[in-house]
């Protein structure tokens, strides 16, 4: 392997890490603050002490998030030296927002609550998780701004072969990023929904609290397929402004080769991954089912593969600019497949919380814990297809990924690769023994509650 093929399965590696645990601390963190929130709405300690329970996880879940997100900093400044002298300028803005707001603010307001119980008044010490939960998404959105600058880039101007801002806000509120964000952010509840009730549905069968967390998953199926159902939909929407910017990226999600009109929807196929690429000799699709997709008409043109190729040839020159067609292909279905199974998982849900055996249904109590592992899936999926598909692209049109890499051997990156690699396994092992101990141990003590009555602001 060369040192940017190394590069690049560092960046896939440490982002699909990172983001796994981002999705799941949104998600976690919302749900957490609506426990609490439902506790000082009711009064009922049930809330507080799942409150307690999940707030736990989150914790730690929090703490693994910081550590992979500051590891993604380091391999930018190792690997990527040519992409950050091109887009620093551009990227300065969003991630200083990112950085010295959303982070700070997540930081201070999460160990205002870690620290606050009994100490802070019941409604500032909610306030203070529903502000971290604000600024994780506000975070969320930070990088998302960037990520969708390389997507389709604006607001910039080219001065002495580095991008320069010329106006901020075409960059923050980029038509990309709105639609991005919300499916990110939907889907991330989604995640948090899905991690609540496989913990929940875990302990009911063991028979722990079965009243508690009963109640907790009746809540969480209903938040989950109303998150679970917008986030397809945003993702739908992403994808027809995709097909618009990025035509290239949504023809190889469908291993779409020719220029039709219409154009069918392929459910499966099998095509050469590497070697002699070309149209797939078994395609099966759903004819016209493209075209209206992706404008509501049953007879628009949907540009192939092939004609993309020759026009890109025609406009940037010699080269190949078709990406890895198996990998985006394939790499859309995980994530459009694991989002019906949790949209199924969420609808079965709420059907038996509508009829009362949601806590009864064996088999449902035992298919949510392995359901745990389906929104990882989609959330790798997603990425892999929204960074590998705008490939051989790092900045969409304007600079390619073999000059954005640094002046580096294949030795150092793969020795950097590894070292990444190990600290990133003690990091997950040691999370995830310090998860199981202590989500095995269940609610806390309901005498450890505390009262409801408004304290000093402060206690010593």
């Amino acid at each position: 392997m060369t040192s940017l093929d190394l590069a690049r399965w560092q960046f896939g590696l440490t982002t699909l890490l990172h983001f796994a645990i981002v999705g799941v601390s949104i998600g976690l963190t919302f749900f957490v603050a609506v426990m609490q929130t439902r506790y000082l709405r009711t009064g009922d300690p049930r809330w507080l002490r799942l409150t307690k329970y999940y707030g736990r996880a989150l914790v730690v879940v929090f703490a693994v998030g910081v550590v992979t997100g500051l590891m993604q900093t380091f391999q930018f400044g190792m690997n990527w030296a040519g992409f950050s002298r091109y887009v620093g300028d551009v990227f300065g803005a969003p991630l200083a927002l990112e950085g010295l707001a959303a982070f700070f603010v997540e930081s201070v307001f999460l160990g205002l609550w870690i620290f606050g119980w009994d100490k802070l008044r019941p409604k500032v010490h909610l306030a203070c998780l529903w502000i971290v939960s604000a600024a994780t998404m506000l975070s969320a959105y930070s990088i998302l701004v960037a990520n969708s600058w390389m997507q389709h880039p604006v607001g910039y101007e080219i001065v002495d072969g580095r991008a320069q801002l010329t106006d901020v806000f075409a960059v923050l509120f980029n038509a990309t990023v709105g639609l991005t964000a919300a499916h990110v952010l939907l889907a991330s509840l989604t995640t948090g929904a899905v991690v609540v009730l496989g913990i929940a549905c875990w302990q009911i069968r063991r028979g722990r609290e079965v009243d508690a967390f009963s109640a907790v998953a009746r809540m969480t199926v209903v938040i989950g397929l109303g998150a679970a159902l917008g986030a397809a939909g945003a993702g739908h929407f992403q994808g027809v402004l995709a097909l618009e910017q990025q035509p290239m990226k949504m023809a190889a999600a469908e291993a779409h080769y020719e220029t039709e009109a219409p154009a069918g929807l392929s459910l499966f196929a099998l095509g050469r991954v590497a070697t002699d690429p070309g149209p797939p000799f078994l395609n099966v699709k759903v004819p016209v089912a493209l075209s209206f997709i992706n404008s509501f008409s049953l007879t628009s043109e949907v540009r192939g593969i092939e004609q993309l190729q020759a026009e890109a040839v025609a406009r940037y020159g010699p080269g190949d600019y078709t990406p890895v067609v198996a990998l985006m292909y394939w790499s859309f279905r995980l994530m459009v497949g694991s989002g019906v199974l949790l949209i199924a998982l969420m609808a079965w849900g709420c059907r038996l919380a509508a009829t009362g055996q949601l806590e009864r249904s064996k088999w449902f109590l035992r298919a949510a814990p392995l359901a745990v592992a389906v929104p990882f899936g989609a959330q790798a999926g997603g990425w892999i297809l929204r960074e590998g598909g705008r490939q051989p692209w790092i900045v969409e049109g304007l600079l390619r990924t073999d000059a954005a890499s640094s002046d580096v051997t294949a030795l150092a990156v793969a020795s950097s690769l590894g070292a990444f690699l190990a600290v990133y396994a003690v990091i997950f092992w040691t999370a995830g023994r310090v998860l199981r101990r202590e989500l095995a141990h269940g609610l806390p003590a309901a005498e450890r509650t505390p009262r409801l009555t408004p304290d000093l602001a402060l206690g010593y």
